[in-house]
C-alpha cells in the first residue's frame, strides 16, 4: 500500500519500528538513564556520532521517540520534539530559537497563556508586534528587517478568528521567514499546516490529540519546508549533518536538555493511545457542534455566536475551503451579560472547567477566568466580550447536549 487514510496511519504508527514481545502497542520505558557496553558508544551519544541510541530520558525515552514518530507521520513532516505540556513547547519556541535583538510577528488572538509567554521573551529584548492575522497585509506591514518568525494559531482560542492562512505562508516563503502555526485546536484530522506552506507545526498534545483529560503534553512537528541553513540563531554544533534537522535538534537541545520541559513516558502513551480514535472523535465532535451552533445562533437569548462553520462567521469561506469537516470549538455571547453566569451554572452536561478538546463538553466564562489576568483593554482589542462563554463539545448525543442548553437558556 502506498498511500492510507490518517487513521490507519494512526492506529500502526507506534508499531513502523517493531514492538517488544510483539505487544500491540509500544512499551512504557521508565528508565532515565541508559548503559552501554562501550564507553566509545556512550561518547558517540554525547558528540551526536551514534543515531538511535538514548542517554538520559530528559531528552527523550523510546516511548516519546514512538509517538513523535506517530506526530510526525501525522502532520506529514520530517521529524518532532515532545514537550511536558504544550506551554512548554511554546516556550521552547521562543526561547530556543529567538535572540534579543529579533522581531517577531504575532497573531493578536492568541491563547492566553501564549500572550503571557509573548511579554515574556519582549523582556529579554525580543520585538513583538500583536496584528489582526485575518489580513496578510498587517502581518506584511509589521515585517521589518530582523523579523525571524511568524506565529499565529489555525482557530484562535476562544474567539475562533482564523488568520489568511495560505498568503501568510505564500509571504513568508517570499521573505524567507520561519511560520509557525499551532494547529492545537484542529489537528492534523481536520488541517495540516504544512499545506499553506508552515515550517513548525506545534501542538498542546493534552487537548485535542490525546482527547481524554488524562495527560500533558506538548510538541513542536517540523514540515521539512524551511531553510534552516539560512536561519542565523541555529547554534554552530547543531549546523552538521542534514539541514532539515538543525531546527529540530536545536529544540531539543536547548528546550529539553536544557530546560528539562521532557515528557514522561507514560503520558507519551496515555497520548498515543488517545490519538487512535482522533479521527473518529472529531468527526463526532463537530458535526454536533455545528448542529448546536445553527440551534444557538438562532436563539433569542443569545447574541452572538463564534464558529467558523457558519455562514455568519467572517472567515467561514476560508474555514470551508481549509478544514472542511468543521470544528468543535465555539463560543457564544448572550443578550445579557450578567447572564453569563447564572446559565452556565443552570448547564448540566459540560464539565464547568478549562481545558479543550476533551470526550466531555467543557464549558468556561471566558473573561472572569482564562483571559482574567490579561485585563480588561487586552480582552476589548482581542475581541473577549464580558459575557462570553467557550463551550468545547465533546461525544455526548447531540439531542442530550441541546436539551441541557436549551434549559439553561429557558
Amino acid at each position: 500500500m502506498t498511500s492510507r487514510g490518517i487513521t490507519t496511519d494512526i492506529v500502526h504508527a507506534g508499531r513502523a519500528f517493531g514492538t517488544e514481545h510483539g505487544g500491540v502497542h509500544p512499551s512504557i520505558h521508565v528508565s532515565t538513564q541508559y548503559g552501554f557496553d562501550k564507553v566509545d558508544d556512550l561518547i558517540g551519544v554525547f558528540q551526536g556520532t551514534l543515531k538511535g541510541a538514548y542517554n538520559y530520558a530528559r531528552q527523550g525515552t523510546p516511548t516519546t521517540a514512538a509517538l513523535e514518530t506517530q506526530l510526525a507521520r501525522l502532520e506529514g513532516g520530517v521529524g518532532a520534539v515532545s514537550f511536558a505540556t504544550g506551554m512548554a513547547a511554546v516556550a521552547a519556541l521562543f526561547l530556543t530559537l529567538l535572540r534579543a535583538g529579533d522581531h517577531l510577528v504575532a497573531s493578536r488572538f492568541v491563547f492566553g497563556n501564549t500572550n503571557s509567554v509573548l511579554d515574556t521573551i519582549a523582556g529579554l529584548g525580543v520585538a513583538v508586534s500583536r496584528v489582526d492575522a485575518t489580513a496578510v497585509e498587517h502581518v506584511a506591514a509589521a515585517l521589518r528587517p530582523e523579523t525571524r518568525m511568524v506565529f499565529v494559531e489555525t482557530i484562535a482560542n476562544p474567539g475562533t478568528q482564523i488568520p489568511d492562512l495560505e498568503a501568510i505562508g505564500a509571504l513568508c516563503k517570499e521573505r524567507g521567514i520561519l511560520y509557525v502555526v499551532d494547529n492545537t485546536v484542529l489537528s492534523p484530522a481536520l488541517f495540516k499546516p504544512a499545506v499553506v506552506g508552515a515550517g513548525l507545526v506545534l501542538h498542546s498534545l493534552t487537548k485535542t490529540i490525546a482527547g481524554h483529560g488524562n495527560a500533558l503534553g506538548g510538541a513542536l512537528v517540523d514540515t521539512g519546508l524551511f531553510d534552516w541553513s539560512a536561519y542565523p540563531n541555529i547554534a554552530a554544533p547543531y549546523r552538521k549533518g542534514d539541514a532539515r534537522q538543525w531546527g529540530l535538534t536545536q529544540l531539543r537541545k536547548k528546550g529539553l536538555r536544557d530546560m528539562g520541559a521532557s515528557l514522561s513516558s507514560q503520558h507519551a502513551h496515555a497520548i498515543a493511545v488517545g490519538a487512535e480514535t482522533l479521527t473518529l472523535r472529531l468527526k463526532q465532535a463537530s458535526a454536533t457542534a455545528l448542529s448546536l451552533a445553527g440551534f444557538l445562533e438562532a436563539h433569542p437569548a443569545v447574541a452572538r455566536v463564534h464558529y467558523p462553520m457558519l455562514a455568519s462567521h467572517p472567515q467561514h469561506a476560508l474555514a470551508r475551503r481549509l478544514f472542511g469537516a468543521g470544528s468543535w470549538l465555539m463560543a457564544f455571547e448572550l443578550q445579557d451579560a450578567e447572564d453569563c453566569l447564572p446559565f452556565i451554572d443552570r448547564l448540566q452536561l459540560p464539565v464547568k472547567a478549562t481545558g479543550l478538546g476533551d470526550t466531555r463538553s467543557l464549558v468556561i466564562p471566558v473573561a472572569h477566568t482564562i483571559f482574567w489576568e490579561a485585563g480588561a483593554a487586552v480582552r476589548a482589542d482581542m475581541g473577549i466580550a464580558d459575557g462570553l462563554v467557550r463551550l468545547s463539545v465533546g461525544l455526548e448525543d447531540e439531542a442530550d447536549l441541546r436539551a441541557d442548553l436549551e434549559q439553561a437558556l429557558r
